[in-house]
């Protein structure tokens, strides 16, 4: 993230061994890929912390290597992945029918965004001690709505409650940063996003406490 490599690693490190956590919990091949968005976060990080060493060895060629795997997660997995992860673990009725529009629209928005970073590559420096990333499309206000829409909206419709938890927290860390962290918005929500992505184990223990209650 914005901090440091140390960061990066460490919040990496502990999201993997959440997710791996999820996993043990999750029952069936719906709940694996909302139980591995902490795993997600953490490759996500680990990549960051390593795009901070190679930006400080002025290692050119794999920064640019690292910057563009750092937005494919950022910029593409995101839009995608999350409302698709919510949607499978969606009983059927309205709200499920809702959050697969959502879907649709993070899928069209992160197709988007895939082809424009492929014609106009990111760009990654280091300034007042924080990642900045250049990303062209941030000047389509359209994209940039959606993306954060599908972001948020699918887990906020969610009808389990603490995957409605993980949608606030998303959004709750969505304004905060574009207030305290606007030059380095990308980095910064999706450090905050890949803490607050724990939340998701509470879907998972929550469950299993029950079941074992009953």
């Amino acid at each position: 993230m914005c901090f440091s490599a140390f960061a990066s690693f460490g919040t990496g490190t502990i999201l993997v061994v959440v997710g791996a956590a999820c996993m043990r919990r999750s029952e069936g091949w719906r709940e694996w890929p909302y139980a591995l968005i902490p795993v997600c976060f953490g490759v996500q990080q680990f990549i960051e912390g390593g795009l901070w060493l190679s930006l400080g060895a002025s290692q050119q060629c794999l920064s640019a290597q690292l910057t563009a795997g750092y937005s494919v997660f950022s910029q593409v997995l995101w839009p995608i992945y999350i409302p698709l992860a919510v949607y499978l673990l969606e009983p059927a009725g309205m709200r499920r029918r809702l959050i697969g529009l959502v879907a649709a629209g993070g899928a069209a928005v992160g197709g988007y965004l895939a082809w424009y970073m492929a014609q106009t590559p990111v760009v990654a420096f280091v300034r007042g001690e924080h990642i900045v990333y250049v990303f062209p499309h941030f000047h389509q206000p359209f994209a940039t709505v959606l993306y954060l829409f599908a972001a948020c909206a699918a887990p906020l419709t969610s009808s389990r409650v603490h995957v409605r938890w993980f949608g606030v927290c998303a959004s709750l860390s969505l304004l905060a940063t574009a207030y305290f962290y606007a030059q380095w918005f990308i980095s910064s929500w999706c450090f905050f996003a890949a803490w607050l992505s724990m939340t998701i184990w509470l879907f998972f223990a929550k469950r299993t406490r029950l079941v074992r209650a009953a």
